[in-house]
């Protein structure tokens, strides 16, 4: 394997810091973006470009997993050196995805009198401006799909720097696009246009990059139809996974809706979106881990693959624990600060028990990308199709009983019996890392995020005022950092990081 294609933990770690600047940043560039929006185009057409924005993520599940199986067999193509194996691979997959985009964009254009009539009820004023937007709309769907696999050969690898590069302003141009076209007063189908031509842009810069990471890559080796089942195979797994998660994740809220009222959905979701932002950490991670471990997988070092899990398992303990203690010790304060106190009374139990549940899902990334690195997409899968029943049931129960802290602690349970499920299946897959674990110092790194919950804990119930407990709390913060640094981090942690700040500050401005 080339040293480009080479696998340590300090690639890891500037990898993990450019995908979460590169997901990053597009949210801030939203926050501020939207509301200016809205402003300008009105309630229905930003409702337009809204929906634009959800059919180009839900269509996506044309994608078949394509994508991430495309990660997956170029990583391991990388990693026996196969350079002819990644063309194919790769030319495979692009093909695949621009048949089955066509076949998407052709599904939406059937879809669109009744999505326009039956669904939107859009007013007459701008019905016809909407149904000429998802026209063109149709036309980004096969752009889309076709950039999947092209970034997932750069992610196989490594090359997170380019693919952020064009990740980060062009998942902005979502919401700069609209904002300018705010300003020039431009019409819903020019905005969607633009919309369009952005993600083509993206899809040639893409192809461009990939030509210059792989020689020969321009060179069309033509269909096989082997080694497309084979994608076919592993990404209709991934495509399982894909469609039951949302439900998982989306069940509660109807029955909040059913069982309670709307009012409690809104109680229940805003604590919701509210924390799970922070699976932006374990997805950064996650992104430059799976081909990561799909590469090391290939050239048959195991013992690399389990420090590199184990310490994947250390830093996202290490980077949430805290992180979620906070929101759990001040989440009363944190809803009333935002929301108002009528959220803090009604919603503080459900932020709270969510909040672990967020842990116990980040921690659980790490076996689900070992599983998917070995081949084994259909575990996951597997036990989603066996949770979702378990789960429907559970939360119809709970919600019934306890309102939206039951529907948090059902999503807590769905949680942990789905990590439990994932960390027992991946033994399998990775025997004795058991001891990898307590070399690379996750024990401690366990006990760590427990005494600081204690401490974090002792200084939320003190009598004093808010000021002096978030003092106390700042001052235990930085305690535990200077004890992390040296009880939990070994000597190679220390190094990698210092070497990550290092090359940071030697970076241009």
């Amino acid at each position: 394997m080339s040293k480009q294609f080479s696998i340590d933990g300090r690639v890891l770690a500037r990898n993990s810091i450019l995908n979460l600047f590169g997901q990053g940043l597009p949210l801030l560039v939203a926050f501020f973006a939207i509301p200016r929006v809205i402003r300008g185009l009105g309630a229905e057409q930003f409702a337009i470009v809204t929906l634009a924005w959800v059919l180009l993520d839900y269509f996506s599940l044309f994608d078949l997993g394509l994508g991430r199986a495309a990660t997956k067999f170029v990583a391991e193509a990388l990693g026996r050196g196969e350079s002819e194996t990644v063309r194919a691979t790769t030319w495979n997959a692009i093909t695949a995805q621009a048949l089955l985009g066509g076949l998407a964009g052709l599904v939406l254009v059937a879809l669109i009198p009744a999505l326009i009539q039956r669904v939107l009820h859009a007013s007459p004023a701008i019905a016809a401006e909407a149904r000429w937007s998802f026209y063109v709309l149709a036309v980004a769907l096969p752009l889309g799909l076709i950039s999947s696999s092209l970034r997932g050969a750069l992610e196989a690898a490594q090359r997170f720097d380019l693919v952020n590069a064009v990740r980060t302003p062009f998942g902005a141009a979502n919401f700069l696009v609209p904002l300018v076209a705010v300003w020039f007063h431009l019409r819903l189908p020019t905005i969607v246009a633009l919309l369009v031509l952005s993600r083509g842009m993206a899809l040639a810069i893409y192809f461009v990059l990939c030509s210059r990471v792989f020689p020969g890559f321009v060179q069309f080796p033509g269909i096989q139809t082997a080694r497309l089942r084979t994608l076919l195979n592993f990404g209709g797994w991934v495509t399982v996974s894909a469609v039951i998660g949302p439900v998982l994740v989306y069940l509660d809220r109807f029955l909040i809706s059913a069982l309670l009222s709307l009012a409690a959905v809104t109680y229940y979701a805003a604590p919701y979106e509210m924390v799970t932002r922070l699976w932006i950490i374990p997805t950064s991670l996650v992104a430059t881990l799976f081909p990561a471990l799909t590469t090391l997988g290939s050239m048959g070092d195991v013992g690399k693959t389990r420090a590199l899990t184990a310490r994947c398992i250390k830093y996202l303990l290490m980077m949430l624990g805290p992180a979620i203690i906070l929101i759990i010790v001040f989440g009363h304060d944190l809803l009333q600060a935002w929301l108002g106190a009528d959220f803090a009374t009604r919603s503080t139990t459900a932020l709270q028990i969510l909040a672990a549940g967020v842990l116990v899902n980040s921690l659980a990334n790490v076996p689900t990308c070992l599983l998917l690195a070995s081949g084994r997409p259909d575990i996951p899968a597997k036990f989603h199709l066996i949770e979702l029943p378990v789960h429907a049931l559970v939360t119809w129960l709970l919600v019934k009983h306890w309102g939206i802290s039951g529907a948090a602690l059902a999503w807590f349970l769905r949680m942990t019996l789905d990590a439990l499920l994932l960390f027992v299946a991946s033994v399998r897959f990775l025997p004795e890392m058991g001891a990898a674990l307590r070399v690379n110092r996750v024990p401690t790194a366990a006990a760590f995020v427990v005494c600081f919950a204690f401490l974090a804990t002792l200084a939320a119930i003190l009598p004093t005022g808010l000021w002096a407990r978030l003092t106390l709390t700042a001052v235990e913060l930085l305690a535990s950092g200077a004890v992390a640094w040296w009880y939990v981090l070994d000597s190679s942690d220390r190094a990698h990081v210092a070497a990550l700040v290092g090359r940071l500050e030697r970076s241009p401005a």
